[in-house]
């Protein structure tokens, strides 16, 4: 009975490595881009590319095990909600008062620490911030914030 248990799970497991979800893989600097809006710094732009845009614009740089169920539809959820939430490659298309306000998130994320998520972070190294890039992004978000005609 076992053996038979074990062999369906293998043979779900086998099959759902078909049913891939759609890839996030357009265009980061579009012309919807934020740098078509406002001030975009080359360090800003560095530690966002690092960091934040895996989640939160038109393309994402896939690990390996994207390729690989279950994990892929995790992935996949994670971009869609994050890019639900604010996506830097269509910031041109937000109204002002909506760009503002996802600006404002931006420094609260950076002042309260919680992005990038955790869990991101255990797997990309890279995209943990210092306190010193936090504060950085968050400085650039605040004064380009004034900037944006609402």
């Amino acid at each position: 009975m076992k053996k038979k248990i074990l062999l369906g799970l293998l043979a779900i497991l086998v099959v759902i490595q078909f049913i891939k979800p759609e890839r996030n893989l357009g265009e980061i600097e579009g012309p919807n881009h934020i740098k078509n809006v406002i001030n975009y710094p080359e360090d800003v732009a560095e530690i966002m590319t690092r960091a934040c845009f895996d989640c939160h614009s038109n393309k994402t740089n896939y690990p390996w095990y994207a390729n690989v169920q279950p994990v892929a539809w995790f992935l996949d959820s994670h971009v869609r909600e994050g890019k639900e939430h604010l996506n830097f490659s269509e910031f041109k298309t937000y109204p002002g008062k909506k760009q503002a306000h996802k600006l404002e998130e931006v420094v609260e994320s950076m002042k309260e620490g919680w992005m990038p998520l955790d869990s991101y972070i255990w797997i990309h190294k890279e995209a943990d911030l210092t306190d010193a890039e936090r504060i950085k992004i968050a400085d650039w978000a605040q004064q380009s914030m004034t900037a944006i005609v609402q």
